[in-house]
């Protein structure tokens, strides 16, 4: 059924009258053009923009969409889901508000996406023991500012040593196999402080390589066809700007960016809010959001909001690195080849 102006007041009107959780709960401003959408929504207010084919685009605000849908169900749900948040408390009060109005919904808010409410498997395990250990460093851009990580076809891996020497590591220190408390065993570690600026660190994770580091050197990364022989069919680029304050996620794969709209480019960390999703759902990083809701449902004693979202990033593409390598020193480190 396509949806329209009255279907959706009228179904909204019999969902809202069905339980006294949503009595009062009117239905959000319905804009016709995005000329009227701009003109009449509220900042972060929940609005829906009603296109001429029955599609639903909701939006936070006039210019943030957050979903678009030809779902009726789908719609009433979400405009229920913006409903309980509103009345605040954490994303757990929100699940069981949403459980006492329909047991589907609850399951469905509980597994962060749209579609079918299937069981979700609890973590069960420690978000600071995996890949999340980093996050509070890295926002003071500690142990380094790019977290960068490589993936090659399934079965096969990303050379971490050829990729260093790529992007410009000494050749010397890679062939001697350094760690970083090699480097940071030089003059009582001062030799290592003045020059951490100009070092790597890499290795590889589960089925991810990494290489990490501040700025790469003049003339690094410039042989394509030797980049291209590495196989790599996925990228993440995770920076941060300390004196911005602005930390930005850049997810590669196929030789395409990973978004919603084309146009986004790389995408701020910076705006994301706890039980309410970073990315459009259903769109392209929904993934994303589901790994982000369970994190928040999983783990409430993390407050942490990049804490939450680099555990997000472990849980659903696998990202790692070691804790432990880092704290003893054992993960390859080296200098840009050409420095002092």
């Amino acid at each position: 059924m396509e949806i329209t102006q009255r279907t959706l007041t009228e179904a909204w009107q019999r969902t809202a009258a069905g339980h006294p959780l949503l009595h009062g709960v009117g239905l959000p401003l319905v804009a016709l053009s995005r000329d009227e959408l701009e003109a009449e929504a509220e900042d972060e207010d929940l609005c829906l923009l009603l296109d001429e084919d029955g599609t639903v685009r909701g939006h936070h605000g006039p210019y943030q969409e957050v979903f678009a849908t030809r779902d009726l169900e789908q719609v009433l749900y979400l405009i229920a889901e913006a409903a309980m948040q509103r009345r605040g408390g954490g994303v757990e009060e929100v699940a069981e508000a949403l459980e006492r109005i329909d047991p589907v919904w609850g399951r469905r808010f509980r597994s962060g996406g749209l579609d079918g409410a299937g069981t979700v498997e609890a973590c069960g395990r420690d978000p600071l023991e995996g890949l999340a250990w980093i996050a509070k460093s890295w926002r003071d851009q500690a142990p380094y500012t790019t977290l960068a990580f490589y993936r090659a076809a399934p079965g096969e891996t990303v050379d971490a040593e050829r990729l260093a020497l790529l992007y410009g590591a000494d050749p010397a220190q890679v062939a001697a196999g350094t760690r970083l408390k090699d480097l940071q065993a030089v003059d009582g570690g001062r030799a290592y402080w003045d020059r951490q600026w100009e070092s790597c660190c890499f290795g590889q994770a589960g089925e991810w390589t990494f290489l990490l580091h501040h700025e790469t050197p003049p003339g690094g990364f410039t042989d394509k066809e030797a980049y291209a022989a590495l196989g790599i069919r996925e990228t993440v680029w995770l920076e941060a700007t300390m004196a911005k304050a602005i930390y930005t996620f850049d997810y590669m794969r196929d030789g395409r960016r990973v978004v919603d709209n084309d146009d986004q480019g790389v995408l701020e960390l910076i705006w994301y809010e706890p039980g309410r999703a970073p990315y459009p759902r259903g769109g392209e990083l929904d993934f994303l959001n589901r790994a982000l809701r369970r994190a928040e449902l999983d783990h409430p004693e993390v407050t942490g909001t990049f804490e939450l979202y680099f555990h997000a990033l472990e849980e659903s593409l696998g990202l790692r690195l070691s804790r432990r390598d880092f704290a003893e020193g054992e993960v390859r480190a080296a200098y840009w080849a050409g420095g002092r």
